[in-house]
């Protein structure tokens, strides 16, 4: 079997590179993401597998950090006239996107694929350093960029589907392939989550090109310590007053924010693992001599665990209110995303280690068991969910060589980790359901 997954693989070498290529030309960030979910489902269901769309796999009210309407009409415009199909872009609306494809293959386990879809806000390289602008495949939408290699995990992730499918046949149980949407900024797998995308799953495998694994034939098996995060945009709105002539009337919204920005870094640590507060933006005020009536402050907090989090959270939000309280201004604290802590299952780490000993293209000296995130990825949303109903996962690193780091402008990997991630994935499935 192993001869006709390479004979499959080599045949579908040309193919995962220009569809990489093409998707690193038309990178759409998170809820955007509506010709690429669109070029998804159009391939899947081409294939033969059963395909979902919209609301069936989101769910609406747990979306967070979703684009004004006015935005979102724009770029579901400008992914039709990049070549989406209209009738599967209508079925996003809303900023519903992401794909589920399901193939069964009788009875057995369901395991669960995930492939993360979406661009970076991040104007990419324009220079002859970069190969993507030298090749002619860099970005042609402003200020979006695939700096992160999710271009390549779509083409990794459609190979795997095309190749599963001629499998069928020696197949028992069930594959279920998650395109997810928004993994910048954690925001699409809860609404995944949410919507019912995980029941039923015993097993979930997902991966990233590089990070850890920075070296093309290096392999990490397993991915310990994501830390659970939570992000938030705090609106401090006060009264406007003329700084010289009546000061006493207004409500400083500024010195709220302020305030406030200094304590949420006031917040102790906690005792039992590793915790964050970050306050990363503060705008405010209308002029030199207005009290400041507005202001906007976007932090975010991180916790070793899911319940460190939600402490950081929760005297995050006392800090505000008190911070409010003190200046005698309104506040409002809106959600922009969230995800679980997590840690990999030590039995799917052994069987992808196991997997990838018996592939030429990993370096054995390089094969890892197990790293630590030390970041937040919401794959561990994912995952914690399906070990929580008793299920078991992994979060693997494909190694390539990069040419710079992930969210930079210059960012690039081998596209021989293309081939590589496919015969890691296909083998697994075929481990876990041959």
């Amino acid at each position: 079997m192993q001869t006709q997954v390479n004979q499959m693989i080599a045949a579908l070498g040309d193919k995962l590179i220009a569809r990489r290529r093409d998707l690193h030309r038309h990178p759409e960030s998170g809820w955007t993401e509506f010709r690429t979910s669109s070029i998804i489902a159009k391939t899947l269901i081409d294939i033969g597998y059963e395909v979902k769309l919209g609301e069936q796999i989101i769910c609406r009210e747990s979306m967070m950090g979703v684009p004004t309407e006015e935005e979102l009409q724009a770029h579901m415009e400008r992914a039709i006239s990049q070549g989406a199909d209209p009738d599967l872009v209508k079925q996003m609306a809303g900023g519903l996107t992401g794909v589920v494809g399901e193939l069964k293959c009788g009875a057995g386990p369901l395991l669960v694929l995930r492939f993360d879809i979406d661009a970076n806000d991040i104007s990419e390289a324009t220079d002859e350093k970069h190969l993507p602008y030298r090749e002619g495949f860099n970005s042609i939408n402003p200020k979006v960029m695939h700096a992160c290699g999710h271009d390549g995990h779509v083409s990794i992730g459609l190979a795997v589907a095309e190749i599963l499918y001629k499998l069928k046949q020696q197949l028992n149980g069930t594959i279920r392939l998650v395109f997810q949407p928004g993994e910048e900024g954690v925001r699409g797998a809860g609404p995944m989550v949410d919507a019912g995308v995980l029941e039923g799953a015993d097993y979930i495998l997902g991966g990233h090109i590089g990070f850890q694994a920075t070296k093309t034939g290096m392999l990490i098996c397993s991915t310990d310590k994501f830390l659970a995060t939570t992000k938030f945009d705090v609106t401090f709105t006060g009264v406007p007053a003329h700084a010289g002539g009546a000061p006493e009337k207004g409500r400083n919204a500024l010195l709220a924010a302020s305030c406030a920005a200094l304590n949420l870094h006031a917040i102790p640590r906690h005792g039992q693992g590793a915790s964050r507060m970050t306050v990363g933006t503060l705008q405010a005020g209308q002029g030199r001599n207005v009290i400041p009536p507005n202001a906007l402050l976007k932090a975010e907090s991180r916790g070793e665990t899911s319940e460190i989090d939600d402490f950081m959270f929760a005297s995050a939000k006392q800090v505000i209110a008190g911070a409010a309280q003190m200046y005698g201004v309104d506040f409002d604290i809106k959600l922009m995303g969230k995800t679980k802590s997590g840690q990999s299952s030590p039995e799917m780490m052994a069987r992808v280690k196991r997997v990838a000993e018996q592939i030429d293209f990993f370096d054995p000296e390089q094969i890892i068991e197990n790293t630590e995130m030390r970041g937040s990825e919401d794959y561990s949303h994912m995952m914690t969910v399906v070990q929580e109903h008793g299920g078991q996962g992994t979060y693997f690193m494909i190694g390539s060589d990069l040419a710079a780091g992930h969210h930079d402008f210059y960012f690039d990997f081998d596209e021989k980790s293309l081939a590589a991630g496919v015969e890691l994935i296909v083998n697994c499935v075929l481990d876990l359901l041959a």
